[in-house]
């Protein structure tokens, strides 16, 4: 599946989860998806705790996230000691 077939699955709405990114057509949002993913969770945990979330939803997160850091600027805080 291409990229932006895959980014379509990912919509914001103000009405919804107060417009963060969700999965379209659910109330999962990405940050939620991600952070299941983070903390150990499994694709197949994920699809088989919420029917009807696909495969490439997860992807979709996954891409959503990617793509919002792509021309991110890192800076460190404090330099590290020599």
């Amino acid at each position: 599946m291409k990229d932006q077939q895959l980014l379509e699955r990912i919509t914001m709405d103000p009405m919804i989860m107060v417009g963060k990114p969700v999965i379209k057509g659910t109330r999962l949002t990405v940050e939620y998806i991600l952070n299941l993913l983070s903390h150990g969770a499994t694709g197949t945990e994920i699809l088989r705790e919420y029917e009807g979330l696909t495969k490439e939803d997860i992807q979709a997160c996954l891409l959503f996230a990617t793509k919002s850091l792509e021309n991110i600027v890192f800076m460190p805080l404090t330099a590290e000691a020599a």
